[in-house]
């Protein structure tokens, strides 16, 4: 590949294959579907689309899901479950009530509900890996008893009321959901059935405590901060802690970046991952200063079940308005991605593989269409936007590796929000097979990179080849009448130093770029 700008900045980066972080968690590759604009209706689900399914799933968009390669998927939501009945979403369609969905100032068809979510994730081909249902719960207008509910619903196998209304509606085997959410953002205002950390740590303690009470193995989520710069950060994940440490698994993390979060300073939103990295610390000291109050044993790792680049004050995530204007499906938050997104969204990728001993789940949001890296035209086609190939190539290439501890240095970028940072930020695999899989970003707008890449010596390296996600145009991005116009492409320079195991690779300016080592 060429770059119009000579290299002028250098980083460096040692792994050891003896000092590991942690092997990468399959629900690190989750994703997230919620009813919310044309993720569910038009999105995952289109009876009358020509390449539907005999469920009304369209296929096209099931073979770009293998090929991103998700796993976990949470669902229905998202803002949307805090006013949901999920009873809405089971039975036979023609009696599945509409309801208006607040959140998004929608109306839900209920068409589509936890019978059609499992059956769809049942229609992505078990070779491909798992495929997880992770259920979130209403904790804003409902509460305990509704959960229970739930959970004897989906995952007793029979004898009771609500496990045999799950067989009458079609579903002789239980759901076995192992991952729940309890509720969604509750320290948000804007959530339906806000609360404070003292009243939600309490109602998601009795929550959890009666879950278990029916399912003992399942794993549960419990709400942190939906961002590391709400007011109530820390003291809420604290208070939240304080009543729920024994009982949980998980406490969520949630971080959406875009340039007007840097009054568009385009530098410090190539830098977002940092402040993922600083949310990811804050939140663990958190969980280790509660744990060694407690002296408790148990361990609580995050889910950062939220996460991507989304422009959420731009005119594509504004909501319908007006008593009479509740529309099926609206066409919100359809986000157009970009080459300079799609590296920050691959840096923050970085960041999540990062931090793999401490984040053991993690959902892109979302899958189709809102904010998506998979788009649709409703009787028409399904595109892959500039975000599909970081994740895509990740996966593939991570999925039951090891993340190992490296060493780097960088030249140093100024930014206007974080100071400086490193221009090129790195993580190294070690995959199941012995290769080694190295995912770089370079994070200047003007200066291509010379990295050299010092790997373990005690095995024959033998190839290397390299894929970069890069653009003169920075803007450049894909659509339904050009879905190819960026792509990623063989990167020529990477070669390889079999003497010294030393890789070297040149990246262009704002870049993403996954090395393949054998």
């Amino acid at each position: 590949m060429s770059n119009e700008h000579n290299t002028s900045i250098t980083a460096k980066i040692i792994a050891d294959e003896n000092f590991e972080i942690a092997k990468v968690p399959d629900r690190i590759f989750g994703s997230f579907v919620e009813h919310l604009g044309r993720c569910v209706y038009e999105g995952i689900y289109e009876p009358d689309h020509p390449l539907a399914d005999e469920n009304g799933f369209r296929k096209d968009v099931l073979e770009l899901v293998r090929e991103l390669g998700v796993t976990t998927i949470r669902y229905p939501g998202g803002n949307f479950v805090s006013g949901y009945k999920w009873e809405d979403g089971v039975g036979p369609r023609n009696q599945r009530p509409c309801r208006l969905d607040t959140a998004w100032h929608s109306t839900e068809t209920n068409e589509f509900g936890l019978h059609e979510m499992q059956q769809w994730l049942e229609s992505i081909e078990p070779e491909r890996g798992t495929h997880e249902l992770m259920e979130a719960i209403n904790l804003g207008t409902r509460g305990l008893q509704d959960a229970l509910s739930l959970v004897e619903y989906a995952n007793i196998p029979h004898g009771t009321m609500l496990s045999d209304m799950r067989r009458d509606n079609g579903r002789e085997k239980p759901f076995n959901i192992r991952m729940w959410c309890l509720g969604n953002e509750m320290d948000g205002p804007w959530q339906l059935g806000h609360k404070n950390a003292e009243d939600y740590g309490k109602l998601a303690a009795d929550t959890a405590r009666g879950i278990r009470q029916i399912d003992p193995n399942v794993e549960l989520v419990v709400c942190g901060s939906s961002g590391h710069t709400m007011d109530t950060f820390g003291a809420w994940e604290e208070t939240v802690l304080d009543h729920t440490y024994e009982l949980i698994d998980f406490i969520s993390c949630h971080a959406y970046y875009e340039p007007a979060r840097y009054d568009n300073d385009i530098q410090s939103f190539l830098a977002s991952a940092e402040d993922m990295n600083s949310f990811i610390h804050d939140v663990a000291a958190i969980i280790d200063a509660v744990k060694s109050r407690k002296k408790s044993e148990h361990e609580v790792f995050i889910s950062f079940d939220e996460w991507n680049v989304w422009y959420l004050t731009q005119e594509p995530s504004k909501k319908p308005e007006g008593l009479d204007n509740w529309p099926i499906a609206p066409h919100i938050l359809e986000d157009v991605y970009s080459v300079l997104d799609a590296v920050v969204f691959g840096d923050l990728l970085i960041t999540l593989l990062h931090n793999t001993d401490r984040v053991k789940s993690a959902s892109l949001a979302q899958l189709v269409n809102v904010i998506a890296p998979i788009m649709t035209q409703k009787a028409g086609p399904a595109w892959r936007q500039t975000t599909f190939y970081p994740f895509a190539i990740t996966s593939d290439l991570a999925k039951e590796g090891t993340v190992l501890e490296i060493k780097q240095s960088s030249s140093a970028l100024s930014t206007s929000a974080y100071g400086d940072v490193d221009a090129v930020n790195s993580v190294v695999v070690k995959k199941a097979d012995g290769s080694y899989a190295i995912f770089i970003t370079n994070r200047s707008l003007e200066s291509e990179t010379q990295v050299s890449i010092c790997l373990p010596t005690d095995k024959k390296l033998s190839s290397v080849t390299a894929t970069t996600l890069h653009d003169n145009d920075i803007y450049a991005v894909n659509t339904c009448d050009d879905p190819y116009r960026v792509t990623p492409q063989n990167n020529d320079s990477a070669k390889l130093d079999e003497k010294s195991h030393t890789i070297t690779v040149t990246l262009p300016a704002v870049s993403w770029t996954a090395v393949h080592v054998q």
